[in-house]
C-alpha cells in the first residue's frame, strides 16, 4: 500500500470568502434564469414545459391518439429530462391543460384538472392526458428534421432539444410568468389570429411602428375573456417591455323577477379579469359586506354552470345598482392590474422586449428553422437521388453487372470492383448489392426513372428556397395563414377606451329610441322600430307593465347618442345619456329611475328633453305649473354634476313642469287644458335670457279653473310668417278652405279623450306675453280636456301614449286639418278610463325606410 506525500494542508486552496460567496450566487442565479424561471423567446417555453410536450411527443400521445395517464408522462419526464419534483411537473402539465390559464392550451386533458376556483386537480395517477392539435402542428412539427439543435440531458443517457420549432409566436400567445433571481416575467396571452396577421404584416413591411402594429394587435386577450380599460398602458407596454392594463370583470345590471315577492334588481357577473379566482371574490365580497365597507347587497350566489360563469349579487331595494358595481370594482378584485414585463431569454440573455421586438425575434428564429428544414431536406433529396442514379447506372449495364456479382469471391470483393468499374460510390455499390431482383423490371425500372426526374425537380426548388430569402418569407407567410385558419377563435377580451380616446359611445349605433317614465318613476328605453306605424283611430300596443295605480308620466323620442336631460319639479337638472337608460321590452316595467340618478325621495321628474350638443346659441323656455317662465342659456347645463345642477328658482307651493329646447328667434305657444292657447316671440324683447338660479316672468293669464297643459316651440321660419294680432278669441271659425290648402307646418291638437286635428299654424297669431289666449279646440264632449299641442310638418311621425301605457306610431297627414273651432278626428280607440298622456315626434332616421315595408306595417 502506497501512501500520498501530500498532506490535507497542501490540498487547500485559500480563496476570499466574498469572492467565492459572489462567484457561486452568480452561477445559482444564471442557473435559475436560464434553466427555470424565464422562457425562451424563440418558442416562448420554459424548460420544464418544453420537456413535457417533447416527452409526450416520443411517448406518441398525438390527438389522434388514445389518452395516457398522466403519472406515466410525469415519470417519463422526470427520468429522462428533468430531475425535479413531481409536484412542479405536474403542476405544468396541469397548467398547459387549463382553458382559463391558456388562451390556446397545448394539452388536451381527460379529469379534473382544477377550476377557476383555484380547486386543486386530481391526483396524476387518476388523470390522462394527450397533445392538441395545435402543439403537433405549431411547435413540433419538424422536429425531426434537424430544425433545432439536441444536447444530451442531465445524465448523459439522452438528447433533448434546445428549443422546439415553433411556427406561431407562442411567448406572446399563451404569455408566460415567472420569478427568476433578482428579475421576473409576465407576459400576457394574445389572439392567434391577430399575432400571425401581425407576423405577416411585419414580413411585408419590416420597418412598421408599434402604433402601425397595434392597428392589427390592438392588446391582449385573456381566456378568461373581461374588459380592458384604456389602450394608454397597452401601448407603453408595447413600446417598452412594460406597463400596467386595467383588466374589468363583465357584469350587468338586472331585474329579477321572483314569484311570490317583490322584483329584486341585481348585479350578474359573467366574465372575471384574467387570474381572479371566483370562489375568493365571493368570499371577498360577502366579507366586505359583514364588515359594512360595502353597502346595498342582499345576497350573493354563484350560478355557475357548464354553460358559463353567472355570479348573482342581489341588491336591496333602495340600492343604487351603478353606485354598488363601482364600488365592487374599487375594492375587489373585480377590477384589477395585470403588470406586463415581457422578460424573456434571447440568445441565452434576459432581455426586455416590445411588442415588435418579439415578433422580430420569432420571425428571425422561423427564417433559421426554415432554412434549416430545407437543408435537411435538400441533404435527403440528394442522398436519394444518389441511390438513383447508381440504380440507373445498374439497370444501364445489368448483364456486366450481374456477371462481374457472379464472378466475384465474396461481397466486399465485388464491392470493390462496382465501385472501380463504373465509378459508384460506396453508397451506390452497397445500394446495388442489395437492389431486390424485382427492381429489375421494365415498369419498376420506369418508377425509378421517374423519381429521379421528380428529385431533380425538388432538388432545384430547394436550392431556389436556400439562395432566395423571398421564398423563405413566402413560406412563412403560407404556414401562417394556414395555421390562423385551422386554429384562430374569436376575441375574448374587449378593450373600451377611457376619456380622451374614442368612448363607449363612438362603439354604440345612434339609433332612434323611446324613452318612457312612469308616474312612479320606472324608466326604459324602447327601440322606435318596435313599433310599426299603424292607422289612424286603431287601438295601438302596450308599451309598459305597469302596477293598477301607476300611469306614463314622461314620453319622448331621441337617438341613442343624445344628452337626456331631466328636470324635477323642484327645479334641478339631471343628466344622462340615452343609451345609459337600460333597455326594455315592450311589456316590460323598466328600472327604478333612482338607480340611474341620484333623486331624493321627495322629488319627481317633471320634464325630460333631449339634446344632442350643448352650444350657446340654443336655449331652454321653462314653465311652471303657476305659470311662470324663463328662457336660459343650453351651454350652462353642459356641465351637470352628479348630484345634479339648480335650473331655476321657485316660488313656494311652485312647481317646474315644462321644458323645451328654442332659439332667440323661435316662438312658443302654450296650451292650458281647457283648450286655450298663447303664441309669443322668444325673442330678448319678450323673454330676455336669464341665469339658472332665477325665477322668470308671467306667461299666461288663465280663467278659473284652469291650469297649464302643455308646450311647444315654432321655428323662427315660421315665425316670420304669422302676423301679430291683438289678444280677442276672434276668427275661431274663418276660413275652412284655409285648412284645406296649408302646406304645413300645423299644431297638432290632442285631446284626453283621443281626438286630434292639426290646425294651421297661422291660426295663432303673436300675441303679447301674458295675455289670455286664443281657443285652439271646441271638446266635443263633457269632461275632455287637452292632452298636448305639438308643432309638426308634413313628412313628420307621431307617436302616442295612454295614461295606461298603450303605444301607437302614426303618420301626422293620416290626421286631418281643421281650424282652431272644429272638434277634430278620431286619432286613437281608447279602453275604457283610459287617456292620452303625451305625444312625441319620431326624430328624421338616418336612412330612407323601405316603403313596402311600411305598408305591410300599416295594414296589420
Amino acid at each position: 500500500m502506497t501512501f500520498s506525500s501530500e498532506s490535507p494542508q497542501d490540498r487547500i486552496v485559500p480563496t476570499d470568502l466574498r469572492t467565492e460567496m459572489s462567484r457561486s450566487y452568480l452561477e445559482y442565479a444564471m442557473s435559475v434564469i436560464v434553466g427555470r424561471a424565464l422562457p425562451d423567446a424563440r418558442d416562448g417555453l420554459k424548460p420544464v414545459h418544453r420537456r413535457i410536450l417533447y416527452a409526450m411527443h416520443e411517448l406518441g400521445l398525438a390527438p389522434d391518439r388514445p389518452f395516457r395517464k398522466c403519472a406515466r408522462v410525469v415519470g417519463d419526464v422526470i427520468g429522462k429530462y428533468h430531475p425535479h419534483g413531481d409536484t412542479a411537473v405536474y403542476d405544468a402539465l396541469v397548467r398547459m391543460a387549463q382553458d382559463f390559464s391558456m388562451r390556446s392550451p397545448l394539452v388536451d386533458g381527460h379529469g379534473n384538472f382544477g377550476s377557476v376556483d383555484n380547486d386543486p386537480p386530481a391526483a396524476m395517477r387518476y388523470t390522462e392526458c394527450r397533445l392538441r392539435a395545435i402543439t403537433t402542428n405549431a411547435l413540433l412539427q419538424d422536429i425531426e428534421s434537424e430544425t433545432v439543435d439536441f444536447v444530451p440531458n442531465y445524465d448523459g443517457s439522452q438528447q433533448e432539444p434546445l428549443v422546439l420549432p415553433a411556427r406561431i409566436p407562442q411567448l406572446l400567445l399563451n404569455g408566460s410568468s415567472g420569478i427568476a433571481v433578482g428579475m421576473a416575467t409576465n407576459i400576457p396571452p394574445h389572439n392567434l389570429g391577430e399575432l400571425l396577421d401581425g407576423l405577416v404584416a411585419l414580413i411585408a413591411n419590416p420597418d412598421m411602428t408599434d402604433a402601425e402594429l397595434m392597428q392589427i394587435i390592438p392588446g391582449p386577450d385573456f381566456p378568461t375573456g373581461g374588459i380592458i380599460l384604456g389602450t394608454s398602458g397597452i401601448r407603453e407596454a408595447y413600446a417598452t417591455g412594460r406597463g400596467s392594463i386595467t383588466m374589468r370583470g363583465v357584469a350587468t345590471i338586472e331585474t329579477i323577477e321572483r314569484r311570490g315577492a317583490p322584483d329584486r334588481e341585481a348585479i350578474i357577473i359573467t366574465e372575471l379579469p384574467y387570474q381572479t379566482n371566483k370562489a375568493a371574490l365571493i368570499e371577498k365580497i360577502a366579507e366586505m359586506v359583514n364588515e359594512r365597507r360595502l353597502e346595498g347587497i342582499a345576497d350573493i350566489r354563484d350560478e355557475s354552470d357548464r354553460d358559463g360563469m353567472r355570479i348573482v349579487i342581489e341588491l336591496r331595494r333602495d340600492a343604487y345598482p351603478r353606485v354598488v358595481l363601482n364600488n365592487l370594482y374599487k375594492q375587489t378584485p373585480l377590477q384589477a392590474n395585470f403588470g406586463v414585463n415581457t422578460l424573456a431569454l434571447v440568445n441565452g440573455e434576459p432581455q426586455l422586449l416590445g411588442l415588435k421586438e418579439s415578433l422580430q425575434v420569432f420571425l428571425d428564429f422561423r427564417i433559421e428553422t426554415i432554412t434549416r428544414r430545407t437543408r435537411y431536406e435538400l441533404r435527403k433529396a440528394e442522398e436519394r437521388d444518389h441511390i438513383l442514379q447508381g440504380y440507373l447506372i445498374a439497370l444501364a449495364n445489368l448483364d456486366e453487372i450481374i456477371a462481374l456479382i457472379r464472378g466475384a469471391a465474396d461481397t466486399p470483393t465485388a464491392k470493390q470492383e462496382l465501385m472501380e468499374r463504373y465509378s459508384l460510390s460506396e453508397a451506390q455499390a452497397d445500394a446495388i448489392l442489395q437492389m431486390q431482383l424485382r427492381r429489375l423490371t421494365a415498369l419498376e425500372a420506369g418508377k425509378i426513372q421517374a423519381e429521379h426526374d421528380e428529385l431533380q425537380v425538388k432538388i432545384a426548388d430547394l436550392q431556389d428556397i436556400l439562395a432566395n430569402r423571398e421564398r423563405i418569407l413566402q413560406i412563412i407567410r403560407d404556414e401562417a395563414v394556414e395555421l390562423k385558419a385551422a386554429h384562430a377563435t374569436p376575441r375574448r377580451t374587449v378593450i373600451e377606451p377611457l376619456d380622451g380616446e374614442l368612448g363607449d359611445i363612438d362603439l354604440i349605433a345612434n339609433e332612434r329610441a323611446i324613452i318612457l317614465v312612469t308616474e312612479q318613476g320606472y324608466i326604459k328605453r324602447m327601440p322606435v322600430s318596435t313599433f310599426e306605424a299603424q292607422n289612424r283611430a286603431t287601438r295601438g300596443k302596450s308599451g309598459t307593465r305597469m302596477k293598477e295605480d301607476d300611469g306614463i308620466d314622461h314620453f319622448l323620442t331621441c337617438n341613442d347618442h343624445d344628452n337626456i336631460l331631466f328636470f324635477s319639479d323642484r327645479g334641478v337638472a339631471y343628466c344622462l345619456r340615452a343609451y345609459q337608460v337600460p333597455t326594455g321590452s315592450r311589456t316590460s316595467r323598466g328600472v327604478p329611475i333612482v338607480q340611474l340618478l341620484p333623486i331624493p325621495v321627495e322629488e319627481k321628474i317633471t320634464s325630460v328633453v333631449a339634446v344632442t350638443e350643448f352650444t350657446d346659441d340654443l336655449y331652454l323656455v321653462m314653465l311652471t305649473q303657476k305659470g311662470f317662465i324663463k328662457k336660459t342659456q343650453l351651454s350652462a347645463f353642459g356641465n351637470i354634476r352628479t348630484n345634479g345642477l339648480i335650473a331655476i328658482s321657485l316660488e313656494d307651493g311652485d312647481q317646474l313642469r315644462w321644458v323645451r329646447l328654442t332659439t332667440a328667434d323661435d316662438s312658443i305657444i302654450i296650451g292650458s287644458r281647457k283648450g286655450m292657447t298663447i303664441h309669443f316671440r322668444t325673442d330678448h324683447e319678450q323673454l330676455r335670457p336669464l341665469g339658472r338660479p332665477t325665477r322668470g316672468v308671467r306667461a299666461m293669464s288663465l280663467r278659473e279653473g284652469d291650469e297649464l297643459m302643455s308646450m311647444d316651440i315654432l321655428p323662427s321660419q315660421v315665425v316670420q310668417t304669422i302676423a301679430e294680432g291683438d289678444d280677442t278669441d276672434s276668427d275661431g271659425d274663418l276660413a275652412e278652405e284655409e285648412c284645406s290648402t296649408a302646406q304645413g307646418p300645423w299644431v297638432l291638437v290632442i285631446t284626453t279623450g283621443g281626438l286630434g286635428k292639426r290646425v294651421p299654424v297661422n291660426q295663432f297669431r303673436l300675441q303679447k306675453r301674458a295675455g289670455m289666449g286664443l281657443r285652439a279646440i271646441r271638446f266635443r264632449k263633457a269632461g275632455d280636456e287637452l292632452a298636448a299641442l305639438r308643432v309638426v310638418n308634413e313628412d313628420d311621425e307621431m307617436i302616442l301614449v295612454t295614461s295606461r301605457g298603450i303605444i301607437i306610431r302614426q303618420v301626422v297627414n293620416a290626421i286631418s286639418c281643421q281650424s282652431r273651432a272644429a272638434t277634430g278626428v278620431r286619432v286613437q280607440r281608447l279602453d275604457e278610463d283610459d287617456a292620452i298622456a303625451d305625444v312625441a315626434l319620431v326624430p328624421p332616421s338616418g336612412e330612407a325606410e323601405d316603403p313596402d315595408a311600411e305598408d305591410e306595417a300599416s295594414e296589420s
